[in-house]
């Protein structure tokens, strides 16, 4: 792999070096991610490919490249900065290694209420101001990609906060998730998402949190007794591209690309909230796992709860962001 990668970033100053040749030949762009094509980052990056050809007339081909074909989650964005690739579609929680801490809000429990509350933050000014923050890394942010909301599950009923004491709950890497357990009296455990389901089977984990369509894709509703419908937090993704390369492009292909960006962009949201209600129905349908509606006592003990995440991550993620957040989608609540 390291033979690839520098090979990659050796091809890439090269042709920075030589200069586009936009005249004779299409524009390339590589797309590259570390999902299966059939997920909703999978298909929208398809889609893009297929609306970017076509708006521009073929003077622009996307090459997409799924399941960590170039690169793997930590080498994507370094590939990404050294032009090496074009265009990523990263989670979200990315970015805090990179010294964007703020996009870490989105991780906050509770803090993005409903669909709508989410649209406004990623399509209005505040969405804008976090992409702002990535242009002195070498990035340009173009859009925001939805997963979904997320649910838990375990072996036993969460219907309260003291449910989770003592228990084992696998998180992805993030000092906010880490806190959110803490704060519910569970014992988060950083684990791949591809170890999940053998460590549920074991016993290694007890439970975890994720979107209705992960939990099915990944059949964790074959190895979990109860899931409860918290809607909790929230997972997405940030389509970016390299700046210069982007700045490089003639303001005609950058126009036509911006206009099939945001058709993707709404046709992957879209999608990926059928893919979610059709993975709730069908592992409701399976019988091999229970659904938990909180009532509305048992919802607002959990934001009692878990309150005190986002005091506690003020000083990572910044104030300002937080307080900006919370007045974005203050209208939902």
């Amino acid at each position: 792999m390291k033979h690839i990668f520098a090979a990659g970033i050796f091809t890439a100053l090269v042709a920075l070096v030589a200069g586009p040749a936009w005249a004779d030949d299409p524009i390339v762009i590589k797309f590259s991610h570390v999902v299966a094509p059939d997920t909703p980052k999978g298909k929208g990056a398809d889609k893009f490919k297929e609306l970017a050809e076509k708006y521009t007339n073929g003077k622009v081909r996307i090459e997409v490249y799924p399941n960590s074909q170039l690169y793997k989650d930590k080498e994507e964005v370094e590939a990404l900065q050294l032009g090496a690739v074009q265009m990523l579609a990263p989670s979200l929680a990315k970015f805090g290694p990179l010294g964007a801490k703020e996009f870490e809000v989105f991780d906050l429990p509770y803090i993005i209420p409903d669909k709508a509350a989410l649209r406004r933050v990623t399509d209005g000014p505040l969405g804008k101001s976090l992409f702002k923050k990535l242009e002195s890394k070498g990035i340009e942010g173009l859009a925001y990609w939805d997963n979904g909301f997320k649910i838990m599950s375990a072996n036993k009923p969460l219907k309260t906060p003291a449910d989770f004491q003592g228990l084992k709950m696998r998180i992805q890497s993030s000092k906010v998730l880490e806190a959110q357990f803490k704060a519910l009296g569970a014992l988060p455990q950083v684990m791949a998402f591809s170890d999940v389901y053998q460590a549920m089977q074991t016993g290694v984990v007890d439970g975890s949190e994720n979107t209705p369509s992960n939990m099915y894709t990944q059949k964790h509703y074959e190895v979990q007794k109860y899931a409860t419908l918290s809607n909790h937090g929230y997972i997405g993704y940030a389509v970016i591209v390299n700046k210069k390369f982007w700045d490089g492009l003639p303001a005609d292909i950058r126009d036509e690309l911006d206009k099939a960006m945001a058709e993707a962009t709404t046709y992957v949201n879209d999608l990926s909230q059928k893919e979610n209600d059709d993975a709730l129905a069908q592992m409701k349908a399976s019988g091999k796992i229970t659904f938990i509606d909180l009532t509305a006592d048992e919802k607002a003990a959990w934001r009692k709860a878990l309150d005190p995440v986002a005091t506690e991550m003020t000083s990572r993620i910044g104030k300002e962001t937080i307080d900006a957040f919370r007045q974005a989608t203050a209208a939902a609540n």
